[in-house]
């Protein structure tokens, strides 16, 4: 049999969100996010119906909170909260029968038409006598002295409601409302997790890149933790919350990879950190010449210290050499020569890497990779960087994120899936609390405003995108070829646009030089070590170190910008200059508000010069603006349509803080 047909309620409540997949999974939610709750609904005829939330806390505090009515003629109904706890809220929404508004609405209408004038004032007394009976203390004493006044005054019936509205009759009313006919959506609910869960500022660098050195044979020495820990002062001193480290752990000897991806490694070639393990250990060991577990630690600890948090790559893969090849060599794909199935992704080859079968022994693999999560958290790591996800079963992340979070729900795991949106947002559903997304690959205007319109209003509620600008496996023809300016201007947009972002180590140096028919810088440190001059660049005037520490600054002095379903895009004249805003309400942010206005030239190669068109309502102000650009300081009075002129060469973005 097929199934029953859903009951519609005394009062229809069609629609309600967030809501993921009619309830089978939780929305998702920071702490300090601000997240609308809506619901559609109506009634049949004229009389007007009440719409409330009913919100309950992770601490089981429940509130009724009223829901205002949104775009004309749609039957919306919605109100915004800033959820401000950890854990798991629940929220029904309420529609009723909203008798006291709809006599008022028309009695005001018959007054002023001298239709049925003291009719309509007995109709007033019955009601409010009615909503006396449940009302206590003051509000009761009070309905019944203007219920009374209603029919009992001299003057005339308008005069009579006008004094009734003046002594906050409806005030009183809305308190002590009868609600009948009441009718409950289903329960929903919100997961609420860690700032850091859905908004930060990332940066990625290898550890054994940070302090390498050149021997007097030219041979590169691995730099290691305690070099590492020296670099830490630079990635705090650019505004980033948490570091990302590729896989620190023994790097497998068979097939190892040489520079540029070769199939040949020289003695001193130090190979792919994902081609995980040797005899030295696996998953659970740390890379000898990277250090030993004490000297993690400290890095970790020197890390925090700083306000930065380390999150570990989690590569569910093995190299030939890795201890589970010949432990539980059935965790393995056998082909038909009896040989083990080395990682493919046609034309690619790894030849260095085996990937896990999970459906040979699923326990077993569960197993291991819980033990070796845990022991990492046991280190302080609380963010893992998950490397290739969608190539994994996802009920094994469900199961695996879900035993995690249970015992230490501050985890925060992030899906590096650069792959179809349905398994993107499978994962998302599945726990996964931020995922690397096509940000990279959306470079024109035209393909910003649509894409961040779906990352902010269409997916949000189950996937939390990171724009990331670029990675080790990323270096877009629009970095090849945009010269600096496109590095200031994608830099701009991800730290404004996405409320998590990110950044891998040399972007601020400017290396834009491919290798041959990849998308991925030439000499990549996946498979060699890299000497950079740190020093110098800090010291140069030609990087991007003071670009990307403004963007970090503006970040953290506008909470308006570490949201992301706040986001609301403009018009322009110009194909390629995009335009969008942020905005938190003052009782969202310690009773100031918020806004901020982006204006970005996306042409790399080009002066613009247009007209921007301002949505107002959308920035929460009528008339005029003041406004401070945050990159030079200028001040502009800007209204509904404002001329421009970007040049990429020299600036090619306004951030516009609105003063008024």
């Amino acid at each position: 049999m097929g199934k029953e047909n859903k009951v519609i309620g005394r009062i229809p409540i069609s629609k309600v969100w967030p809501e993921v997949d009619g309830g089978d999974f939780p929305a998702k939610a920071f702490d300090g996010e601000v997240i609308t709750f809506g619901a559609t609904s109506f009634r049949e005829g004229h009389d007007l119906i009440a719409v409330e939330l009913l919100l309950t806390s992770p601490k089981g505090e429940s509130q009724r909170i009223r829901l205002q009515e949104g775009r004309l003629g749609l039957d919306e109904w919605t109100t915004q909260i800033l959820l401000d706890q950890i854990g798991t809220w629940s929220f029904q929404i309420s529609a009723w029968d909203d008798e006291y508004h709809t006599w008022l609405h028309n009695a005001e209408v018959k007054l002023a038409a001298s239709i049925d004038e003291e009719l309509m004032m007995l109709e007033g007394q019955k009601l409010l006598n009615r909503l006396a009976e449940n009302a206590k203390g003051k509000d009761k004493k009070a309905l019944t002295e203007i219920a009374t006044k209603l029919v009992t005054s001299g003057s005339t019936p308008s005069e009579r409601l006008t004094a009734a509205l003046a002594a906050g009759m409806s005030e009183i009313a809305d308190r002590n409302p009868l609600r009948n006919l009441e009718t409950l959506s289903d329960s929903r609910s919100v997961l609420c997790e860690r700032r850091l869960a859905g908004s930060g500022a990332w940066y990625e660098f290898f550890p054994r890149s940070e302090g390498a050195t050149r021997n007097k044979d030219g041979v590169v020495v691995s730099g290691n933790f305690k070099s590492a820990q020296k670099s830490l002062a630079r990635v705090s001193q650019m505004g980033f919350e948490v570091l990302y480290l590729p896989p620190i752990h023994p790097i497998g000897t068979s097939h190892r990879k040489g520079p540029n991806n070769t199939l040949i490694a020289g003695p001193n070639d130090p190979g792919s950190p994902w081609a995980i393990g040797n005899s030295a250990g696996g998953h659970d060991t740390i890379h000898p010449e990277l250090g030993t577990e004490s000297d993690f630690k400290s890095f970790v600890k020197a890390a925090n210290k700083l306000n930065i948090e380390i999150a570990m790559d989690l590569a569910l893969q093995a190299a030939p050499d890795h201890p589970w090849v010949k432990t539980d060599p059935q965790w393995f794909t056998q082909r038909a020569d009896g040989s083990i199935a080395y990682a493919e992704n046609p034309p690619k080859k790894y030849q260095d890497i085996y990937p896990v079968n999970f459906d040979n022994d699923p326990q077993g693999i569960f197993d291991e990779v819980l033990r070796v999560v845990n022991k990492w958290v046991s280190f302080g790591i609380k963010i893992f960087r998950v490397d290739n996800p969608h190539t994994k079963p996802v009920d094994f992340w469900q199961r695996l994120i879900a035993e995690v979070n249970s015992k230490n729900p501050e985890v925060i795991f992030l899906a590096e899936a650069f792959t179809r949106p349905a398994m993107m947002h499978a994962l998302g559903k599945a726990g996964f609390q931020q995922s690397y997304c096509y940000f990279p690959w959306r470079n024109r205007k035209d393909e910003l405003v649509e894409y961040l319109n779906e990352l902010a209003h269409l997916s949000a509620d189950f996937f939390r995108p990171a724009l990331w600008v670029n990675t080790p496996d990323i270096l877009t023809t629009y970095l090849q070829f945009g010269g600096k300016p496109a590095f200031k201007i994608r830099a701009t947009i991800a730290a404004t646009a996405g409320a998590i972002w990110g950044m891998y180590s040399g972007f601020e140096l400017y290396e834009s030089v491919a290798r041959p028919g990849a998308e991925e810088n030439i000499d990549s440190e996946k498979y060699e070590l890299k000497v950079r001059d740190w020093a110098t660049a800090l010291k140069s005037q030609d990087t991007l170190i003071p670009r990307v520490t403004l963007l970090n600054k503006i970040r953290n002095e506008n909470p308006a910008l570490q949201q992301l379903r706040n986001l609301v895009t403009h018009y322009s004249d110009d194909p390629e200059v995009l335009v969008y805003s942020k905005h938190i309400a003052a009782e969202h942010n310690g009773g100031k508000a918020n806004t901020v206005l982006v204006v970005v030239n996306t042409d790399p190669h080009s002066v613009r010069e247009t007209t921007v068109h301002l949505n107002l309502e959308a920035l929460g102000v009528k008339g005029e603006l003041k406004v401070t650009d945050l990159i030079t300081g200028q001040k502009f009075v800007w209204g509904e349509h404002n001329y421009v002129r970007l040049d990429s060469f020299t600036e090619p973005a306004h951030i516009l803080r609105v003063e008024t």
